[in-house]
C-alpha cells in the first residue's frame, strides 16, 4: 500500500484474484495521485473495510464470491453516500451495467481497458463525475421510463412471490446459476420463471425485466 500521499485519491481495490489485484496495485503505485489504502477479495470485505478506511473510491469486481459487487456497491453507497464505486469487469453486459447503475455505481469499467483508462476512470469518478457518457446513461434512463409506462396499462402483469424473489436476485446482477443455488431451484426452473416474468412484463430481455422491477418496487 502506498504511504501518505498528500490530496490523492484514497482507493481499495475488490478482487477475489490475488494475481488481479496485485497487478492493480503496481500499475496504481505509479501514479501519485492515488493512494491505495487497501485491497480486499469478498464483498464483506469491501464492507466493512470502506466503513473502516473510508476510501473515495472503491473499484469492484462484479463477480466475488460470497455475493455480486453490485449488491455490495449498494450496500456502499446507502451507508457512505459521498464514495464513489466503479465497477469492474471482465465483458460488457447489458444487464450488469444498468443493475450496477441503478445500485448506485458511478462507473462501469473493463479489466481489458488500458493502464491511462483505468487511472483516468478512477480520477473521474472521484471528482464526482460518472464515466458513462451522458447520452448513455439518459438513454437507459428513457428505457426504464418507457417501459414503465407500457407496463402501466397491463392486466394481469402481477408477479408470484418466487417470481418476485427471482427477479430481485437479477437485478442484484446474479447469473441464473446462481440465483438457482440461492433460491435451490434448477438452473432450467429459473429459466422458465423468467420466462412466465417476460411474459407478464411484456418485455424480451432481461435488462428489460430488471428495469421495470425496480421501477415498480420504487413506486408501491
Amino acid at each position: 500500500m502506498s504511504k501518505g500521499k498528500t490530496d490523492a485519491i484514497r482507493l481499495l481495490i475488490v478482487d477475489d484474484h490475488k494475481v488481479v489485484r496485485l497487478g492493480l496495485m503496481a500499475m496504481f503505485s505509479r501514479h501519485p495521485r492515488i493512494e491505495i489504502v487497501g485491497h480486499v477479495g469478498t464483498a464483506r470485505e469491501a464492507i466493512v473495510e470502506t466503513d473502516r478506511l473510508l476510501p473515495h473510491v472503491v473499484l469492484m469486481d462484479v463477480r466475488l464470491p460470497d455475493t455480486t459487487g453490485i449488491e455490495a456497491c449498494r450496500d456502499i453507497r446507502a451507508a457512505h453516500p459521498d464514495i464513489h464505486v466503479l465497477i469492474l469487469t471482465s465483458f460488457a453486459d447489458d444487464e450488469a451495467m444498468l443493475a450496477a447503475v441503478l445500485a448506485g455505481a458511478s462507473g462501469f469499467l473493463l479489466k481489458q481497458a488500458d493502464e491511462e483508462g483505468v487511472i483516468q476512470a478512477v480520477e473521474t469518478v472521484a471528482s464526482g463525475h460518472s464515466i458513462l457518457d451522458p447520452a448513455v446513461t439518459q438513454s437507459m434512463l428513457q428505457r426504464v421510463r418507457a417501459i414503465s409506462v407500457h407496463m402501466d396499462g397491463v392486466h394481469g402483469g402481477m408477479l408470484s412471490p418466487q417470481e418476485q424473489r427471482v427477479m430481485a436476485l437479477v437485478v442484484a446482477g446474479k447469473t441464473n446459476k446462481e440465483i438457482g443455488l440461492e433460491l435451490g431451484l434448477s438452473e432450467k426452473t429459473v429459466k422458465n420463471y423468467l420466462s412466465n416474468v417476460f411474459q407478464k412484463m411484456q418485455v424480451s430481455r432481461r435488462s428489460q425485466a430488471a428495469a421495470l422491477f425496480v421501477e415498480r418496487q420504487r413506486a408501491q
